[in-house]
């Protein structure tokens, strides 16, 4: 404390006080001895001393008992402020100052108590947040090994299941080319009808799996949008035509020739909704409409209409129709068919392709479903890297290939040796990789049909080792697998692959890509082949 500060205590201002009041006592004394002619310097001296005494007495006294506990009552709450909870020391008075000191004390115990509780809380908290944090890490680890796992079972099932699919729409294709009895060919058509059938749910449930997983990607390339509404149309035609329904497409001229789209998905949206319109129409007509409009600053939007006659859906049932697994009425699937999980994949679809998907229906008088979409213009489609939707034969389809056949599955070996047989083209097999490499030894080859999954040597591994030999960098290789999750294109394509043909295989699809193979493969069967 500073000189000035103590002038201003409170023991300075009892000293001053006392002081003055006893001098005014002495001097009260003293004036009336001078009055009474009996003033004695002695008794004067001594009154002045005797002052000065009581007055110092009073100024210890009272910095003893006041101002010494204040100072350590300020101090306290000073270290209060600074973030210390210390006791002050109590002067045993036995008056309110004591009270006081020891009531400060307690509220610093209090506080300290408080503090020490908040200190374990917040160790207690840490340490709960950190298991915490560890039990998640370890879930999301769980979690990603469960996708993985997802990933790779679907993958595994998408192969178990379409390898032996394709064997079987495979020799039905080749049976149905032979002569056949009128009923031999009503059996075999119906047993195709069910093949397909069993194919399309096995898609669909792939597909859903994918979209969940957050496997499912789009493959942007320019599309022929008019020419895949009318083939779209087309392919249901037959059904429509059986159940004496008109299926028409109506494309306004605002829709452009190309646009940027996966026309995988855009016609599986497009075949979904117009199949469950011929479904469900028993009489009357299905109308497919497409137009093209402004959307403000926004791209423009391509919407893609099915009209139909049906049996129309309750209003209280319009909004299930896209979850997945449901259907309007429950006596749909009985009568019908279905999973029920056509829409919502469709909704799934539409809404990777950013757009919306909405349906008006009146019970009775059918219903109208609308996709709107981005429609971004291409004003030139160049040509399509993906063999899996390779175009119709160039004109070449003279040229006889020798083609390599890499498959470990006999029923399909079969299959596929029959339809290229049956096209003029020999076929040489392979069980595996390792047989395909020594096979490349012992002679040429004008194409590869090259299985993914296989024991030993795998399809990608066995590009691999065959583009590092320069006498066979030219070969076309062609994926041919029963592998249809995303990425595995890619991952045909950056082993050296030349296409991808996803089983089950279709004659005519295979044909039109050999066919196609031959148009790059010179007179006199040269090893030139599609570029890489």
């Amino acid at each position: 404390m500073d000189k000035h500060r103590k002038f201003r205590s409170l023991a300075s201002k009892f000293f001053f006080f006392t002081a003055a009041l006893v001098l005014w006592v002495v001097g009260v004394v003293l004036a009336y001895d001078l009055r009474q002619d009996t003033f004695d310097f002695k008794k004067g001296v001594l009154l002045v001393v005797v002052v000065l005494l009581v007055s110092g007495a009073i100024w210890r006294m009272s910095i003893r008992l006041l101002t010494r506990p204040l100072v350590q009552l300020r101090k306290g709450i000073t270290s209060v402020e600074e973030g210390r909870l210390e006791p002050i020391g109590v002067n045993h008075t036995a008056d309110e100052i004591e009270m006081l000191a020891e009531s400060f004390n307690r509220m610093i115990a209090a506080l300290a108590s408080y503090q020490q509780k908040l200190l374990r809380n917040q160790e207690q908290l840490e340490e709960l947040v950190r298991q915490r944090t560890e039990e998640l890490q370890a879930a999301m680890q769980k979690a990603l090994k469960a996708s993985e796992a997802k990933s790779e079972f679907l993958a595994n099932m998408s192969h178990e299941l379409r390898t032996p699919m394709s064997g079987i729409l495979g020799m039905l294709d080749i049976m149905l080319d032979t002569s056949l009895t009128a009923q031999q060919r009503d059996h075999l058509q119906t047993a195709q009808s069910c093949a397909y059938s069993l194919l399309a749910i096995l898609n669909d449930v792939l597909d859903l799996s994918k979209i969940e997983a957050g496997r499912m990607a789009l493959e942007m390339v320019p599309v022929n949008v008019r020419g895949l509404i009318v083939e779209s149309v087309k392919a249901h035609s037959g059904v429509a035509s059986r159940k004496g329904l008109s299926l028409t497409p109506e494309v306004a001229s605002s829709v452009p020739e190309t646009i940027e789209s996966d026309p995988l998905r855009l016609r599986q949206i497009l075949a979904n909704l117009i199949s469950n319109a011929v479904k469900f129409t028993d009489a009357g007509c299905v109308t497919v409409r497409a137009w093209c409009g402004a959307s403000g600053d926004a791209p423009r939007l391509l919407t893609l209409e099915v009209a139909d006659t049906g049996m129309g859906i309750a209003p209280e049932k319009v909004a299930e129709i896209f979850e997945k697994f449901t259907q309007a009425d429950g006596s749909i699937s009985r009568r019908y068919g279905g999973t029920g999980l056509g829409l919502a994949i469709t909704r799934s679809l539409v809404e990777l392709h950013a757009g919306t998907i909405s349906v008006e229906s009146t019970p009775g008088a059918g219903s109208t479903f609308s996709v709107a979409i981005p429609c971004v213009e291409v004003l030139a489609q160049p040509a399509a890297s993906d063999l899996r939707h390779a175009a119709p034969p160039n004109g070449n389809g003279n040229v006889k290939l020798s083609v390599l056949l890499v498959e470990d599955n006999v029923v399909n070996r079969k299959m596929v040796a029959a339809i290229l047989g049956r096209d003029g083209h020999s076929v040489v097999h392979a069980q595996n990789g390792q047989d395909a490499l020594s096979a490349l030894e012992k002679g040429d080859f004008d194409l590869v049909l090259m299985d993914i999954q296989m024991p030993g040597l795998d399809g990608l591994e066995t590009t691999r080792l065959i583009r590092q030999h320069s006498r066979w960098s030219s070969v076309p290789i062609i994926a041919m697998t029963a592998h249809s999750m995303d990425g595995d294109r890619e991952a045909c394509l950056n082993a050296g692959m030349n296409g991808y043909i996803s089983k089950p295989v279709h004659a005519q699809h295979l044909l039109a890509i050999v066919r196609d193979a031959a148009g790059h493969v010179a007179p006199s069967r040269s090893t030139t082949g599609l570029a890489n």
